[in-house]
């Protein structure tokens, strides 16, 4: 359905900054005294002791379930039943990009309050009203959308920078498809995730979004390799998740997103990538689709090879892949519903196919160009 309205949305309230844990039984009692705690076990040994005695200190009574591991529809099922059971009146998602989608999928169906604590930076998971569901194998599924977004994001930097900076260079690479996609979902007049077109304040927050990225990145890198909370630290942090969330959410989606999709019908070692890993190759394989002129090209290229993502097909854990595998990469790319739709122009399989060998060609010829070897 196209229509002409203009839709923007957000969190109820985004909180960020070194030691916040502390406040999160003053922000979560606002919304409840019942809680549901999703988080695994990881996280738990992590900042599961000072998130217990905030929620205690202000009253909040919570249950902690045990999250399995994957953003699964059986996974919120089971985990709606631990809710109703206990009459929750907040779900609380602790953790990563996948514990969050599976929390926001639970208090949607329990009709809870939202609270979303992540403990990296490396998904806009966070902030948005949607979930990106996989099946138990973790195999894209579907987007899944809900009434509203999360009530409370609180975003703990000193936690955030003790997580390995792989996981801040992968929600880099995710933030940096905002943009890219936002700007070409626009060019097209195509609806965004929250089912209007973009308006003046959500182009702008994605542009935004690029630009302190361009500017931080590579900084906010060290200070995490270092486990130090430093303002440029802080402001990729925020790029990552609020930025990025509402920019892509009331931006758009394009090629980039679409791509990472189909990589998840591939099996093999390329499930040991991160999404934003995943993500960063779409974004280049879209980049390339869409014209970019190679010193453009080439800024994204530098900047994902210093922050070590990966650029060519064997960095992506797919230097033997078959053409028939990259078809049906490309096939699930431009399923029905995949927002590859939402680019201005129409593509056939043989086009993506040609984009995903490009990306490896390019990062190929400019890492030479640069003296850098794979």
């Amino acid at each position: 359905m196209t229509t002409n309205e203009k839709v923007f949305i957000s969190p109820g309230r985004y909180v960020q900054g070194e030691g916040v844990i502390a406040r999160a039984g003053h922000y979560v009692s606002n919304l409840g005294q019942s809680a549901l705690l999703i988080a695994d076990d990881v996280v738990w040994k992590i900042a599961g002791e000072a998130l217990s005695k905030s929620l205690e200190g202000d009253n909040v009574r919570f249950e902690r379930a045990v999250f399995e591991g994957e953003a699964s529809s059986r996974e919120i099922d089971r985990l709606v039943k631990l809710g109703q059971k206990q009459k929750a009146e907040v779900v609380i998602g602790f953790g990563g990009g996948k514990a969050i989608d599976t929390a926001k999928g639970v208090a949607e169906k329990l009709e809870a309050a939202c609270a979303v604590l992540p403990t990296t930076a490396s998904t806009d998971a966070p902030t948005s009203a949607l979930s990106v569901i996989y099946s138990d194998d973790g195999e894209f599924e579907s987007y899944r959308f809900y009434t509203k977004n999360p009530d409370l994001v609180l975003v703990d930097t000193g936690i955030i920078c003790k997580a390995p900076p792989r996981f801040l260079a992968s929600g880099i690479a995710d933030a940096l498809a905002t943009w890219v996609e936002a700007r070409a979902a626009i060019r097209a007049n195509a609806n965004n995730m929250a089912g209007g077109k973009a308006t003046l304040l959500g182009a702008t927050i994605g542009e935004k979004c690029e630009e302190v990225l361009f500017e931080h990145a590579l900084l906010a890198y060290q200070a995490n390799q270092a486990q130090i909370v430093t303002p440029s630290f802080e402001a990729v942090v925020e790029a990552n998740t609020l930025l990025s969330g509402l920019g892509f959410e009331s931006g758009g989606l394009a090629g980039a997103h679409a791509i990472h999709n189909g990589f998840t019908a591939l099996h093999g070692d390329i499930h040991d990538m991160t999404h934003g890993e995943k993500v960063a190759f779409g974004t280049v394989a879209q980049l390339i689709l869409d014209q970019t002129p190679q010193a453009e090209l080439e800024e994204y290229l530098d900047l994902y090879l210093a922050l070590g993502l990966p650029v060519t097909l064997k960095a992506l854990k797919l230097e033997d892949v078959s053409d028939e595998d990259l078809y049906r990469v490309a096939e699930a790319a431009l399923k029905e519903g995949e927002s590859s739709h939402n680019l201005a122009y129409e593509l056939k399989p043989q086009q993506v196919v040609s984009a995903i060998k490009a990306v490896d060609v390019h990062a190929r010829a400019f890492m030479e160009k640069v003296g850098l070897s794979e």
